[in-house]
């Protein structure tokens, strides 16, 4: 059976990219599990972990021209094979260099399936509901990144069994893509020009000039979702926190994105995204901040990761959809590739920098780190509305 309706469409996609954000937030503090076991120190352990998002970045520069000539099926099934099949080979090749070079195939192969849903949405939307559907997009990832911690717990009965756990799922996700009836022709908007790496630059460009200010927000996700499950568990491993209260408190985060995720990319629409993202991220930053007075406090790590996740966990989806207000529709395969490129800019830079942090200043300050990015993008923010105050589909 075969179906070819919007919603069935976005049910699909959704399941896909779900199963997807389940195996990113169980591989990163999975590994970060392991190698604290294994005495890797953070800032190596931060390093390794941006393999992922430097495959990301890496793959963002040629992804386009395949998607507009294959078109979106191909990608997605490609990119959930190569997924899988990685997954399996991490137990079976204990190397650290070998997990580098699997984390950095990972980063292509999710980059491929996340820029083909993703624009495939975003396309295919009606504009009155742009900000709910890639809300509810978002929050499908979200969700699986939310239980994709817990699992990862699993590593305390046998090394290999998260790794299967997550493989077997990736497996039985991106097949259901040949359940669309529409999914063998489905191809982006003609643009009108070939499809190649030079124009893939120049319309690069192009989008940021109109948007440079929407692709801060996937950014500053990327440092989240990065520096979160790579640096937060070796913090809390050092401050006496055990693995299971750490697989508690780490989801939270994601929790409380889906809790408001929808309501707040409806609020978008009505309110205007770039207001909602300025008040959004000043929440967000006083929530980080009082991490770093209670970061020894279980019930108030609970508290505020779930406040922080309200605040700011929507930053992906925002972005995006901040991004299709004001990018034009032909562009908007570039606009979804640059965001996924400055997604994972942040992604690597924030274990990095937050390893580094945990090992020169013994974890102290690892919260603040976060509370000064929020706050540099909330002034650049305010600049872009400032500047564009003259648009209503930027400000309105």
């Amino acid at each position: 059976m075969q179906f070819d309706s919007f919603r069935a469409r976005f049910i699909i996609l959704s399941i896909i990219v779900c199963i997807s954000g389940f195996s990113q937030g169980l591989l990163l503090p999975l590994i970060s599990f392991i190698f604290e076991s294994r005495g890797v120190s953070p800032t190596v352990s931060g390093l390794h972990a941006s393999g992922l998002y430097i495959g990301v970045f890496m793959s963002a520069l040629f992804i386009e021209a395949p998607l507009r000539k294959y078109g979106y099926r191909p990608m997605i099934v490609a990119g959930g094979l190569l997924v899988g099949i990685c997954l399996f080979l991490f137990p079976l090749v204990d190397l650290i260099w070998f997990w580098f070079v699997l984390r950095l195939i990972v980063g292509v192969a999710d980059n491929a399936l996340h820029f083909s849903t993703q624009t495939w949405l975003t396309q295919s939307t009606p504009p009155e509901k742009l900000g709910r559907i890639i809300a509810f997009y978002g929050l499908f990832f979200s969700l699986g990144f939310m239980i994709g911690p817990k699992v990862s717990e699993l590593v305390t009965i046998a090394e290999f069994l998260p790794f299967l756990v997550s493989a077997l799922l990736t497996m039985l996700a991106w097949p259901l893509i040949f359940l669309l009836k529409d999914s063998g022709s489905a191809k982006p908007v003609d643009s009108g020009v070939p499809a190649s790496f030079f124009n893939t630059v120049k319309n690069f460009k192009a989008v940021l000039i109109t948007s440079w200010a929407c692709f801060l927000m996937p950014m500053l996700f990327g440092v989240f979702e990065g520096s979160l499950n790579t640096n937060f568990p070796v913090f809390a491993l050092r401050n006496d926190f055990s693995i299971a209260e750490i697989t508690w408190i780490l989801p939270c985060f994601s929790l409380g994105a889906i809790l408001l995720q929808v309501p707040i990319g409806m609020l978008g629409d009505k309110v205007g995204r770039g207001r909602l993202i300025s008040i959004l991220l000043l929440l967000g930053a006083v929530s980080f901040a009082l991490l770093e007075v209670f970061n020894q406090s279980l019930i108030m790590m609970v508290i505020l990761f779930i406040l922080s996740g309200i605040f700011v966990g929507s930053m992906y989806s925002l972005g995006i959809s901040y991004m299709a207000d004001v990018t034009p529709k032909f562009n908007l395969p570039a606009g979804n590739l640059i965001a996924g490129m400055l997604f994972s800019i942040g992604s690597i830079s924030g274990p990095i920098i937050g390893g580094s942090i945990i090992s020169y200043t013994d974890g102290s300050y690892y919260f603040s780190f976060f509370a000064v990015i929020i706050s540099i993008v909330f002034l650049l923010n305010l600049l872009f509305l400032m500047k564009h105050k003259e648009s209503p589909s930027v400000t309105d």
